[in-house]
């Protein structure tokens, strides 16, 4: 893949773009965290409701450290073990996402990816995205670029291509303070 991909899908994310992009198992829509009217054109886009919360992912825990402060070290070890990798966990919501990303929930979902596209893009934009399943609210994932085009097509602001990572269904979710599986692999 081109960097003047990652490059033009980058310069979509900071004018409050909405894309598409390969993850390990699903394409994902994503855009920046921190755009408030960004991530709810995603929501609309996705009918899906506010208080649901979304998954952030980064190239680097680095990269979310932000939202990690006040996590123990045994725990953080447990998440450098998972990460880079296909593991989202359920952190501790310490009140630096938006509203807008926890669902005003007491926990925040965060992956470091593996996936060489998702995580080029991370590194590109500096910082973590919104990661969601390319679907509306209550249909199957796109896992292929006719999907994507058929639930979305002409609603994105640009499609970055690339090959999905392999898994057969979304990463599993866990959470970190109690275990508790959330989304099974």
């Amino acid at each position: 893949m081109g960097n003047f991909r990652v490059v033009r899908a980058v310069n979509y994310l900071r004018g409050g773009g909405l894309l598409a992009y390969p993850t390990e198992a699903v394409w994902g829509l994503g855009c920046d965290p921190f755009s408030e009217a960004a991530v709810m054109q995603l929501l609309t886009l996705k009918k899906r409701r506010r208080d649901m919360g979304l998954i952030m992912i980064a190239a680097s825990m680095a990269q979310l450290e932000l939202f990690l402060a006040g996590i123990p070290a045994s725990d953080r070890q447990r998440l450098a073990a998972s990460w880079p990798g296909p593991q989202t966990w359920l952190v501790p919501n310490n009140g630096c996402a938006p509203s807008w990303v926890t669902g005003g929930r007491e926990t925040l979902a965060l992956r470091v990816t593996n996936h060489p596209v998702a995580a080029a893009l991370c590194r590109a934009y500096g910082g973590p995205l919104i990661s969601t399943s390319a679907n509306p609210h209550g249909f199957r994932p796109a896992m292929s670029l006719l999907k994507l085009n058929l639930y979305f097509h002409g609603q994105l602001d640009y499609v970055l291509p690339g090959s999905l990572g392999g898994l057969t269904s979304p990463t599993p979710i866990k959470n970190l303070k109690t275990g508790e599986v959330i989304r099974g692999s």
